[in-house]
Parts: structure tokens; C-alpha cells; sequence
């Protein structure tokens, strides 16, 4: 299967909402993905700096691993996945607390390492 990766820019929906999405998106919704057949992980950062003078888009950048055929493959087992209420407990919304700034999926090309 090829590895690919989907990536989420998300942001709080406003500064009153900061803690509803810490504690669904960071704390629930994360997990919840990750756990969708085939993603092998789910990972989130949060921006430090910004990169010389380069706009700051979003604050948080999600990364998903994932196994699949094809970004097709991968959204269709992920929206079945979300359809069905049962499929992760404690399942939280996330509805509200976030907006999505940003998404695609990326298909693995190339990796350089300099370290062992």
C-alpha cells in the first residue's frame, strides 16, 4: 500500500472556544481519527514561531499516516468511518469549536535523512 499522509490546518473557532477544542479536537477527535482502519497515526503540532516573514495560516498543523491505495481509498474508509456513531467510544463533536483552515492528502515522494 502506498503511505500517505492527510494534513488538517485547524484553528479555535474564537478565543472563547480555545478550551471546547482542546479538550475535543486535541483531546477526543485525534485520537478518535487515528484509531479509522488504515490510519496508522494522528499527530498535531503547535505553531512556535513563525518562519521568517512567510504568513502563519494556522496555529495547529494534524498529521495522519495512512495506509491506502489512493486518497480516494483512504476519504471514503475515513467518511464511513465518521458515519458510523459506534465506531470510536467517548466520541466527542467537534462541532463549533473548530474551523478547518486548511486539508489535503499527500502521497509519499521523496525522504532525505542526515542523521542515522
Amino acid at each position: 500500500m502506498a503511505k500517505m499522509i492527510l494534513v488538517g490546518l485547524v484553528e479555535p473557532t474564537s478565543p472563547e472556544q480555545e478550551e471546547t477544542f482542546r479538550e475535543r479536537y486535541l483531546g477526543n477527535h485525534i485520537q478518535d481519527i487515528a484509531n479509522c482502519p488504515g490510519f496508522l497515526s494522528g499527530t498535531v503540532y503547535r505553531l512556535d514561531t513563525p518562519h521568517d516573514d512567510f504568513p502563519v495560516v494556522s496555529r495547529y498543523l494534524t498529521i495522519y499516516e495512512v495506509d491506502a491505495e489512493s486518497a480516494q481509498a483512504a476519504s471514503d474508509k475515513l467518511h464511513a468511518y465518521v458515519a458510523d456513531p459506534n465506531a470510536f467510544p467517548g466520541r466527542l463533536s467537534s462541532e463549533g469549536s473548530l474551523k478547518i483552515v486548511g486539508s489535503g492528502w499527500y502521497r509519499f515522494e521523496r525522504a532525505h535523512h542526515t542523521r542515522g
